[in-house]
């Protein structure tokens, strides 16, 4: 047969008394008093089952610790209702910033992750082209080259290849008609890869 609880006749400022002497047992009667009042609490504002028993359990916790300073105003219903009320803002606050701090490693790493693959894309398109510059006919690749590098205009690059500036535009339109079937990518695509 079970013993009866010698602390179950006492008042909860009796039980408040013999915790302060370190009585678990007067701990034990407050929390089996409280604990289903306090639990319907916080399971009614977190909805969550396992959330609220947390909850009680800190408060609970909370009250052993401070047993020997722990002194009421109002009723140990009203008190811990209150702080039953303040740990669940608390639990929800800390919930909040958990959840900012992963959304923001997420959107960081996500963001990582694209600019590293941009790169290394942007990278091999780069390798690419400066192949298919190298498999372009001399004199094309040249003219090419003076354009591109060298930043010359159409006519600076016929007077210093003794070439019309007709021949120079013919060179310049088939350097890039070949990049851009060599590289498969539009003409927007390369110009902005060449700038």
């Amino acid at each position: 047969m079970p013993v009866p609880n010698q602390h179950i006749a006492h008042t909860d400022e009796q039980l408040l008394q013999l915790m302060a002497c370190d009585n678990r047992d007067a701990f034990t009667e407050l929390y089996n008093r409280y604990w289903d009042k306090t639990f319907a609490v916080a399971y009614h504002r977190l909805d969550d089952e396992h959330e609220a028993e947390e909850v009680v359990q800190e408060v609970f916790l909370s009250i052993w610790q401070r047993r020997a300073s722990l002194k009421l105003t109002h009723t140990m219903a009203t008190y811990l209702s209150v702080a039953i009320k303040y740990k669940v803002i608390t639990h929800l606050d800390r919930q909040y910033r958990k959840q900012q701090h992963l959304d923001e490693l997420a959107f960081t790493s996500h963001e990582t992750d694209d600019s590293t693959i941009q790169w290394l894309e942007e990278k091999e398109l780069r390798q690419r082209l400066n192949h298919s510059i190298s498999l372009l006919p001399e004199k094309c690749r040249i003219v090419f080259l003076l354009s591109r590098d060298e930043n010359k205009t159409y006519a600076e690059i016929a007077a210093e290849l003794g070439i019309s500036q007709k021949t120079v535009e013919a060179h310049m339109s088939k350097a890039l008609s070949s990049l851009r079937q060599s590289l498969g990518i539009s003409l927007p695509v390369l110009i902005l890869l060449l700038s």
